[in-house]
């Protein structure tokens, strides 16, 4: 059942530029191009590039430019037609940016075309600090959404790309943290091809990917950066990728200088290049002119690996080509249109994790409104890391704010305490805000607490102020002295909204009490404002969480095994709070006239087809999930394998049809391989995966098939 990428760009004329100018170049020349910060080779007419670029959420460090919410929050959209919209818009913000920059003669870092996005690495572990840059736990979902980013990033121009997308971090890479220079992540060729490679898979055959980022770590003993097995036989032999592959920053000089995997710089060079890993992001690569010298690698390896490079950049047109994204001038950049598209999508991925009538609030009838908590009026929740500049921030207070601006209703605000440490107030004795709480929550009719995290605590290793964990969670638990704070909200016994800002799942089955919780991740620079649309009832809440959300005794396991048994929805028999999939809206719908396009599983796969109803009295949207369970034991529990939005008015309905390939339905052997097991399939069809939680929390069943083969 393998394939090849089969590029729908022709690439073949990029490709033959890049060989003729690499034929003019000296082996100076190639290895000075093989650096992430290029030089210009005057002589040539080539000017400098610097390949790295950043664009997780929005066109990130390199001044203003929309900041849409954090990868994690767009993936609770559920939404592929939504994620390559955002793309889109980063990459014509890209281009502007590109344009004006160029023009100007900066070619510094994070001012290129390709953009080290999408992260489609597998949450696996709540713990991990980078999750909330990927797409989620399953790998079906990190499939559509990565692909559905790299289309928008890239474009649909038959000859050129908008911009070059990455997919990263190549393979079995989600932490811990403060191990990945020397750790050695160790998966069987089942868990690889069931887990941790269908998204990279998806995200070079169907994105068609113009990169590919290689990880920090070894996998089975290989270094990622220098692996023959990952970069050779699976990325270009079987999958029969064409563009580069980019090492994560100096992970090159991880090989020698962490793994021990050789003793010198040229040696690691030389292992890296022949791997089949073109471009080095740091410096190391400054060794492989004497690494040819000394008879580690042929010029023959430098060349191949330069004329990668090269198409790449003639397919994007910066090479003198007159090209159609040259025209993108500078007003391109942070547009009203755009921001209200980045409103939209927080609203779109903002997830209702309860609600016990009280939401939405009607502004007329409030008197009093508490906002309490670290993370109301903190603006580093609401952007997450690889995070750009906006022109404008809208935290949740001041969302709510303006919602009530023309109101009589009156908005009382506590910090409430420090995200982690125990004051605010550096000469204080501690807990320094609580009678402050205790005072908003006296006079408020309603109350609106947000906690949670942000990227200072979770994140990339050396990048937050969580040194004791490099980026990474000890627990899941809220920190500092957030949970006192709640227990005080609590003791009022008035109504609670809670609004959770993180990347990650935090345990909430100590917050029962609350009468509606949402999840609103790191929502982005309108995120305070598509909030406060979902707590007034502006709009329908509609996100669905990408990850489990487990309680405060769940057992995590090793957090260095990266063996997938009792991890995620898909292999867990412990307890979730709120499960991946689920999450509520306003309204509620039915789903009726499911029908599968056959009872047995044969070539052409399976479609499915439904009707689903908005029986309540809002509008809203609802997305059907199509999860699937194999005939074999020790292959995952339903896992997802088809989804589609549907938005309708009070009373009217839609329909929706899910195609699902054959392959879809294998499962994978020992040996990695692919198969389709004789039997009975079961197929669930509704709005949630089908478990005793998801259905007790909705109360909707999903409705459930037999599939032969």
């Amino acid at each position: 059942m393998q394939t090849k990428t089969i590029y729908t760009r022709d690439r073949q004329q990029a490709r033959k530029k890049a060989e003729q100018l690499v034929q003019k170049m000296t082996l100076s020349e190639k290895v000075s191009q093989m650096l992430h910060e290029a030089p210009a080779i005057e002589r040539l007419g080539i000017p400098a590039y610097n390949w790295w670029g950043e664009a997780l959420h929005g066109v990130a460090r390199a001044g203003t430019a929309t900041v849409f919410p954090q990868a994690i929050g767009l993936a609770a959209s559920f939404d592929p037609d939504l994620i390559s919209e955002i793309g889109a818009a980063v990459s014509t913000e890209g281009r502007a940016k590109y344009n004006a920059q160029f023009k100007y003669g900066d070619h510094d870092i994070y001012k290129g075309l390709t953009f080290w996005s999408p992260n489609v690495n597998i949450f696996r572990d709540p713990r991990w600090g980078r999750g909330h840059e990927t797409f989620g736990e399953d790998p079906m979902l990190s499939s559509k959404l990565g692909v559905a980013y790299i289309h928008g990033l890239q474009g649909d121009d038959p000859e050129y790309l908008k911009a070059a997308a990455c997919a990263k971090h190549f393979a079995v890479h989600s932490g811990p943290e403060d191990l990945r220079h020397s750790f050695d992540a160790k998966a069987s060729r089942k868990e690889m091809n069931e887990t941790y490679l269908p998204a990279f898979k998806a995200c070079v055959q169907e994105g068609e990917a113009e990169a590919v980022m290689s990880a920090y770590n070894r996998v089975n003993g290989e270094a990622a950066s220098a692996s023959h097995t990952l970069l050779q036989e699976i990325l270009r032999e079987e999958w029969g990728f064409q563009g580069h592959v980019v090492s994560d920053c100096w992970a090159v000089r991880d090989i020698y200088t962490h793994h021990g995997l050789c003793d010198t710089a040229e040696e690691a060079t030389a292992l890296s290049i022949k791997a089949g890993t073109d471009l080095n992001c740091g410096v190391t690569y400054k060794y492989a002119e004497k690494a040819v010298e000394d008879g580690l690698l042929d010029e023959a390896d430098i060349d191949k690996a330069v004329i990668r490079l090269f198409t790449t950049r003639y397919l994007l047109g910066i090479l003198g080509e007159d090209q159609p994204f040259k025209d993108i001038d500078y007003l391109e950049n942070d547009t009203p249109k755009v921001r209200e598209l980045n409103r939209r999508a927080a609203r779109q991925t903002t997830v209702l994790l309860k609600n016990d009538g009280l939401l939405p609030l009607a502004a007329d009838k409030l008197k009093t409104l508490g906002v309490i908590g670290p993370n109301a009026n903190n603006r580093k929740a609401l952007v997450g890391n690889y995070e750009g500049t906006a022109s404008r921030y809208v935290t949740v207070l001041e969302g709510i704010q303006d919602a009530l601006a023309d109101t009589d209703t009156r908005v009382l605000y506590s910090e409430g305490c420090h995200l982690w440490q125990d004051r605010l107030s550096g000469l204080s004795k501690g807990n320094d805000r609580i009678s402050e709480v205790k005072a908003v929550c006296e006079v408020s009719d309603v109350i609106v607490a947000v906690v949670g995290l942000d990227a200072t605590l979770e994140g990339e290793e050396g990048d937050t102020g969580n040194q004791y964990g490099s980026g990474d969670k000890r627990d899941l638990e809220l920190p500092g002295l957030q949970r006192q704070v709640m227990e005080a909200i609590y003791s009022f016994n008035k109504p609670v909204i809670l609004v959770v800002l993180s990347g990650s799942a935090l345990a909430l089955d100590k917050d029962r009490q609350a009468s509606a919780i949402l999840q609103g991740w790191y929502p982005g620079a309108e995120g305070g404002a598509g909030i406060a649309d979902i707590i007034f009832g502006e709009v329908s809440p509609q996100g669905k969480l990408p990850l489990s959300f487990y309680t405060s005794d769940y057992d995590m396991g090793d957090f260095e095994d990266y063996s997938m048994e009792g991890r995620t929805y898909r292999f867990t028999d412990q307890d979730i709070e709120y499960p991946f999939g689920y999450g509520l809206t306003y309204s509620t719908f039915e789903l009726a006239d499911v029908r599968l396009s056959a009872d047995t599983l044969g070539s052409e796969g399976l479609t499915v087809k439904a009707k689903a109803t908005n029986t309540g009295g809002h509008e809203a949207a609802e997305t059907v999930q199509v999860y699937v369970q194999a005939p074999e034991w020790g292959t995952p529990l339903p896992q997802l394998k088809g989804m589609a939005k549907l938005a309708a008015k009070p009373g009217e309905f839609g329909e929706v049809t899910i195609s699902i390939p054959e392959s879809a339905f294998a499962v994978y052997n020992e040996q990695g391989e692919a198969v389709l097991p004789e039997g009975e399939y079961e197929v669930l069809v509704g709005f949630n995966q089908g478990d005793p939680r998801s259905i007790a929390l909705t109360g909707h069943t999903p409705q459930r098939f037999t599939l032969t083969r």
